[in-house]
């Protein structure tokens, strides 16, 4: 199996536990000793329901990036430091609530291999 496709495999996991719905589309490239993961299609019905208002936005923005940093934080997923050859050091998320689009960057101790 291709390398990004085990990694984006692991990320729709834990986001599909995290959030009860996974991103319709993953991308992955790794670029030195980051992952650059692009994800489409993130919201759930419900946070859609929610974001119609600027507090609603701001609410789904918070916990989504919250979430992710505190998954992380308290345990690395299972696989992903294996895919990608290397420790996680750091992980950096956000997400654009109007365009369902969020991004993460994993920056790991050393250079991922193709």
């Amino acid at each position: 199996m291709k390398k990004e496709t085990c990694f984006n495999d692991i990320i729709r996991k834990v986001r599909k536990e995290l959030f009860g719905k996974g991103p319709e589309r993953i991308q992955t490239e790794f670029i030195g000793n980051k992952a650059i993961t692009m994800l489409y299609g993130n919201l759930t019905p419900t946070e859609k329901f929610i974001a119609r208002t600027p507090e609603g936005k701001e609410m789904i923005h918070t916990a989504r990036t919250r979430m992710i940093q505190e998954v992380y934080s308290s345990q690395i997923p299972d696989g992903l430091e294996e895919a990608a050859g290397s420790k996680l050091i750091h992980l950096f998320s956000d997400i654009n609530i109007e365009d369902d689009v969020a991004v993460s960057v994993f920056v790991f101790e050393k250079p991922i291999e193709p």
